[in-house]
């Protein structure tokens, strides 16, 4: 399956059913009268996050959504039925963001479960029978319904992981994500081998944990160099960072501040995370070389990074011990206000 994190599609409630025009035909009453019901209410627009999701790749083929209008009213002062609410279903962590400049954000579902009534249904039109006066006893109109709510909109899809990879290219993200997880990231000898972000789960001691890996940046990520930064939003939400720096690389400690720039410049609080340093091939350096580079990279990061090598299991147990700690330190992404309101919502 292909991964996809940001998607444009058109939604539309449903219109309210056209009410009835009727007269009553009994035949013991004398002056009948008139008793066209009401049309029905039309369909909403709802999100509903979902799980086993992540991605947006559906919605490159089905871009338009539409509620079905309420049925008509009837004779015997009868309401029509109601039109289906129409439940678009999306990823965890999808965003719903206004078709604007900005980029407005309208909606955040961030729980499995969670819905938004995003768009509201037409009323359906009035029959005749509620047109009836003491001056209009025969009354002939009726309402057509009201229409639907139409907009287009953006879909975002920011993961939700509780740990975020970071690190230039070939700094060895995908080999530590395979390492430790059950995944089956691409690995290559070149730069940007990951071109997607890719998830997998950590178990370790007892304890579980999901982790994001992203494609690498490079020096000028903000102003769109590489691959950009486009992908970072997918770690906003990680409560730690783990930043991989590649203790056989030229300059580690200017690596790991390239990459530190880039997180400033994105803005996002991202630069303000939890972070843990990880000298990765460590295996590949001889002992007093690499006690230079962490000596180096110690002084730049202001901590104390960790020497690891996946394919050999170096460090390893070290580095998952630390991030378990550190997890536990973290408290829990706090829920938004605008979520914690659940009262309906409509843009319009």
């Amino acid at each position: 399956m292909h991964f996809l994190d940001q998607a444009k599609i058109f939604i539309r409630s449903g219109a309210g059913g056209p009410g009835a025009v009727g007269f009553r035909r009994e035949k013991y009453i004398e002056y009948g009268g008139p008793d066209g019901g009401e049309g029905g209410k039309g369909g909403d627009i709802i999100f509903e996050a979902v799980p086993g999701l992540n991605t947006l790749i559906d919605f490159r083929y089905t871009q338009h959504f539409r509620a079905p209008r309420g049925k008509g009213g009837a004779g015997s002062n009868r309401t029509g039925g109601g039109g289906d609410d129409l439940v678009i279903k999306v990823p965890v962590g999808t965003q719903v963001l206004a078709d604007d400049e900005e980029r407005t954000l309208l909606a955040d579902l961030t729980q499995v479960g969670q819905t938004i009534r995003f768009l509201k249904g037409g009323d359906g039109g009035r029959g005749n029978a509620s047109y009836k006066t003491s001056t209009n006893r025969a009354p002939r109109q009726h309402g057509s319904g009201w229409p639907g709510e139409e907009m287009w909109v953006w879909l975002r899809l920011k993961l939700l992981a509780d740990v975020g990879l970071v690190g230039l290219p070939n700094a060895g993200k995908s080999t530590f994500l395979n390492a430790t997880t059950n995944a089956a990231a691409k690995v290559g000898d070149y730069p940007f081998t990951t071109l997607r972000p890719q998830l997998g789960v950590v178990r370790h001691k007892g304890r579980e944990f999901v982790l994001a890996d992203i494609p690498g940046l490079i020096e000028g990520a903000a102003e769109g160099a590489g691959v950009g930064d486009r992908f970072l939003g997918h770690v906003e939400r990680c409560r730690l960072l783990l930043h991989l720096v590649d203790a056989a690389g030229d300059n580690p400690a200017e690596a790991w501040r390239v990459v530190r720039g880039e997180l400033d410049a994105y803005g996002a609080d991202l630069a303000d995370k939890p972070e843990i340093v990880a000298l990765s091939r460590a295996d590949l350096v001889e002992d007093k070389p690499l006690a230079k580079v962490k000596k180096a990279v110690d002084k730049a990061s202001g901590s104390d990074a960790i020497a690891i090598s996946a394919p050999t299991g170096m460090g390893i147990e070290a580095l998952l011990d630390a991030i378990v700690e550190r997890l536990g330190n973290v408290p829990e992404q706090q829920t938004s206000d605008a979520l914690a309101d659940e009262r309906p919502w409509s843009p319009l």
